[in-house]
């Protein structure tokens, strides 16, 4: 189960924006594609099934939006991102009406690419990362498994594979850290429209002025009275599925208009025209009760009644421990592989430490738990020691910042303050760069130049940090002897 790399195709006829790339991509993470014209575009496309396309809205003699509409022929599941040099033309526009995943301006915010990027593959990898119970036998080493030896996970099983054969809305509800997400990328993967866009949008993360657009779209007026805009996720996710976290912090009158597109399956055109027509199955997570919300007042009836037509209650993990043994060999397995590490294996009083715990935090906090662990240890055997817990709990008041056990945070305000008065920064270097290269300093002054130990307590691979040794020039004599000094 070796960790993906990302295959990430970059497209435009000027060969000085591809080696831009070349330089702000090259970690480890990523293989870089390359291609000059539309049809060398399709060419890869077809053979090499990339993760992400970063293409050129203007290419001389190339229709690039009928490229485009090739690319979605092909896998409607590719995220297209647009360069472009004015975000606003009709070119623009027409391209993400054409179904692209969003677009980056030139010359090139490095942080704002970065971002636009990382949103993709995290898209692409939703859509493309198979989900499978464990009782399915799946075969992919690649694959993430849902644990259900327990009587409620093995009802959950039942469910998923029930709801996958049908094509109403989904509600899946349970306490934070239960693997909701994880619940509604299964029902996606063995439903008919798999091969169709998969999207995720947070409702409690999104500012409320910015979710309308995200979800519906946009729209704007030209100087000359043309009315144009963006569409939004549901567009984008015609044929496909769109799911709604925390649906419980939807502000009401996005409700209404939900509610809308749930009777009718119409969305205000982003032209200013008639409605448009989009065919997607909307799935929605909640850890609030919405029963509850309706009677206050706090939630739309209509549409808790419309979700409710496929519902799954995910167990909180105190309440299905039997499934415990199970998730921390999973989970040892998964990062030990990830961060080239050997057998690993989990001592009595540990399992019994563990299934003793009450996990507030659920499934997350245990694999969390399980991965500081093995950053930890000394030699093959992790003991209740190493577990650190209670630390790793999402809902834990008293414990939250455990896994960054700072006296205070000056240092680091200090520090960010300073970065943010030298933007822009020199080179292709960002915000994230800075702070990356002092800490991987640090770390390996830390462990005196040992790469395998700061690598582990990086959480990282070996190899992903001979890459950030090599991006940000360290020298390893250095900080040996800087360790030594201290």
């Amino acid at each position: 189960m070796t960790a993906h790399k990302t295959r990430l195709l970059v497209v435009d006829n000027d060969v000085g924006v591809i080696y831009s790339f070349r330089r702000v991509f090259s970690s480890s993470d990523f293989i870089l594609l390359e291609a000059l014209t539309g049809e060398k575009t399709l060419e890869i496309t077809n053979a090499e099934n990339p993760d992400v396309i970063v293409m050129d809205i203007h290419m001389p003699g190339q229709d690039v939006i009928a490229v485009m509409r090739d690319i979605r022929s092909i896998d409607p599941r590719i995220p297209v991102i647009f360069m472009t040099a004015y975000a606003s033309t009709q070119s623009t526009l027409e391209a993400l009406k054409a179904g692209a995943f969003d677009y980056v301006t030139k010359p090139f915010d490095i942080g704002r690419l970065r971002s636009v990027v990382r949103s993709a593959v995290k898209a692409s990898r939703n859509m493309r990362q198979i989900v499978a119970c464990e009782s399915q036998d799946c075969k992919d080493a690649h694959a993430e498994i849902i644990i259900c030896r327990s009587n409620p996970m093995k009802q959950v099983c039942r469910q998923i594979v029930t709801l996958a054969a049908s094509d109403q809305p989904v509600l899946i509800t349970g306490e934070r850290g239960t693997g909701r997400q994880l619940a509604a990328r299964a029902i996606y993967q063995h439903s008919r429209r798999k091969q169709k866009p998969f999207i995720a949008l947070n409702c409690a993360t999104i500012l409320k002025a910015v979710l309308h657009d995200s979800l519906i779209g946009s729209h704007t007026m030209s100087p000359s009275g043309v009315q144009t805009g963006k569409p939004g996720r549901l567009e984008f996710c015609d044929g496909g599925i769109v799911l709604l976290n925390e649906i419980s912090e939807m502000p009401f009158a996005l409700q209404d208009q939900l509610i809308t597109f749930l009777e009718n399956g119409g969305i205000a055109s982003t032209s200013g025209g008639s409605s448009v027509r989009v065919d997607v199955r909307p799935f929605a997570t909640t850890s609030r009760n919405l029963g509850v919300l309706c009677a206050s007042g706090e939630f739309r009836t209509g549409l808790h009644d419309r979700l409710c037509a496929g519902q799954i209650q995910l167990p909180p993990l105190r309440e299905r421990r039997s499934d415990i043994p199970a998730l921390a060999e999973y989970f040892i397995m998964r990062y030990c592989d990830e961060l080239g590490l050997g057998k690993i294996m989990l001592c009595d009083d540990a399992l019994n430490a563990l299934t003793r715990y009450s996990f507030p935090g659920n499934v997350r906090e245990l694999k969390h738990m399980i991965k500081g662990a093995l950053v930890r240890i000394q030699g093959n055997r992790i003991k209740s020691s190493d577990l650190a817990i209670g630390s790793c709990s999402d809902d834990d008041d008293t414990t939250r910042n455990v896994l960054l056990p700072l006296a205070d945070d000056s240092a680091f305000d200090a520090l960010f303050d300073e970065i943010a008065k030298r933007q822009p920064l020199p080179g292709h270097y960002d915000a994230f760069d800075v702070i990356e290269s002092r800490l991987v300093r640090r770390a390996l002054e830390y462990c005196s130049g040992n790469q395998s130990h700061a690598a582990r307590f990086l959480g990282i691979t070996r190899n992903t940090l001979r890459k950030r040794i090599k991006k940000y020039g360290i020298d390893l004599g250095r900080e040996i002897n800087r360790a030594g000094a201290g």
